[in-house]
């Protein structure tokens, strides 16, 4: 396979030798032209001179035969009638005006200059073409030289501006070759034209990301295969020890029962976010009422709040109205309250706040710190850092409840005073001309 360098040095090779070739022949076109008006003019000029002595000689053309050896070493020769040049010649020298030009004789081809001396009598000079041949070599070989030297002068600078913009482009497909291999390559050097900086800027950020986005895939496996990996290693365990008469079947029953639904929730959280990152994931928006959506998680949770022995109630001042869509508002809801009963030791409280645009889940929980808050929502971070502390879910539903606020236009933060008062706040678009305010 030919490469980038190769192909922009035959590029630029090929339209150098054009360019020169071009330029050698307008050049040489040129000056042949050059050299045939000065012969030309050489021509008529000597001929004027001739002329001028013959108009004042006393017999005209008598003695012109002595001239015939200095003519003949300038290979010329003359005529003192006007047969056989052009017609237009012809008329001039009827008319007592001088001419010149070129013309055929046999099979030679001359310079012909004539100017009249007596009527029906001119003087013509003619000298062959093919004189000039010998006058215009040395500027076809100066020519030549010149063109030879251009082109091996073009010849280098086209190989250093291919390797030039060859070779950051060859850096980057080595680089792309080790990333695509698994292997993290050093960053590209920016350098070289605009263009070329670009591609590396572009590459750069591209391996950037891709590298994060390994990252974050190994960390999300990982965590991932720990969380289903508990609750299967569970069911496995109890179902041998039913199967050998170890345990009681009630105890076995609700254990694995237990087991199935923690595994039941990490996989619809993982459908949920693998939902929310197609591109056709989509939200259809409405006019709601927080307040009615908080009364019917809260109607879902209560049992799991008594059984927890936590305290779970709505707090609202009337209708909550807000833009948002219904279905994934009590999807936000009910990741909050779940994380928040989960959290809140036995006796607590968790009150589910609704205003015009606002939600707030609060519960009296151990709460977060103030490095902890920032972080709160990333996928697996508060998982990673209490999941042996604390009874802590998957660790993806914070991060669920994120990415729906946000898809429905509103956004999300939690404030907490650590074993006090922890709160979660959403804020979403309001329908109607409303003060938010917390209850």
């Amino acid at each position: 396979m030919t490469s980038l360098r190769s192909r922009l040095f035959q590029a630029i090779a090929v339209i150098v030798v054009l360019c020169v070739g071009l330029t050698l022949a307008l050049g040489l076109l040129l000056t042949r032209r050059a050299v045939d008006q000065a012969t030309l003019e050489d021509v008529a000029h000597q001929a004027t001179l001739i002329a001028e002595r013959e108009r004042v000689a006393i017999s005209p053309f008598t003695y012109l035969e002595p001239l015939r050896p200095y003519l003949r070493r300038q290979h010329e020769i003359y005529h003192t009638t006007a047969a056989g040049l052009p017609e237009t010649a012809q008329r001039l020298l009827r008319r007592g005006e001088s001419a010149k030009g070129s013309v055929t004789f046999g099979h030679t081809r001359y310079f012909f200059a004539a100017q009249p001396v007596e009527p029906g009598h001119p003087f013509v000079l003619l000298r062959p073409k093919s004189v000039t041949s010998s006058q215009w070599s040395p500027f076809v070989w100066a020519l030549l030289i010149a063109a030879l030297a251009g082109s091996a002068l073009a010849a280098a600078a086209a190989l250093l501006l291919s390797r030039r913009i060859a070779g950051p482009v060859h850096r980057v497909a080595q680089a792309a070759g080790l990333l695509a291999r698994g292997t993290t390559p050093d960053p590209v050097p920016v350098a070289g034209a605009a263009e070329l900086r670009t591609l590396a800027v572009a590459f750069n950020d591209l391996a950037d990301q891709l590298q994060r986005a390994r990252e974050a895939e190994r960390s999300f496996l990982l965590s991932v295969s720990h969380e289903l990996k508990t609750p299967l290693t569970a069911i496995r365990g109890w179902a041998e020890a039913l199967s050998e008469g170890a345990v009681d079947a009630q105890d076995a029953a609700e254990t694995v029962a237990a087991e199935a639904a923690r595994l039941e929730r990490l996989v619809r959280d993982l459908l949920d976010l693998a939902r929310m990152n197609r591109t056709d994931f989509s939200v259809h928006p409405s006019d709601v009422d927080l307040a009615e959506i908080a009364a019917d998680a809260v109607r879902r949770y209560q049992q799991q709040a008594a059984a927890f022995g936590v305290e779970l109630s709505a707090v609202s001042d009337g209708e909550a109205l807000a833009v948002a869509d219904a279905d994934r508002v009590l999807q936000v809801v009910s990741n909050l309250v779940e994380n928040a009963l989960r959290l809140t030791p036995r006796g607590g409280e968790v009150r589910v706040v609704t205003a015009p645009g606002l939600l707030r889940v609060e519960d009296t929980g151990p709460g977060l710190k103030p490095e902890d808050r920032t972080r709160a929502f990333e996928r697996f971070y508060l998982h990673e850092r209490y999941g042996r502390e604390r009874p802590v879910g998957t660790g993806l539903g914070l991060a669920i409840v994120k990415e729906l606020t946000e898809a429905m236009g509103g956004r999300v933060d939690v404030v907490s005073e650590p074993g006090h008062l922890t709160a979660f706040t959403v804020r979403l678009p309001v329908a109607v001309a409303a003060t938010v305010t917390a209850v």
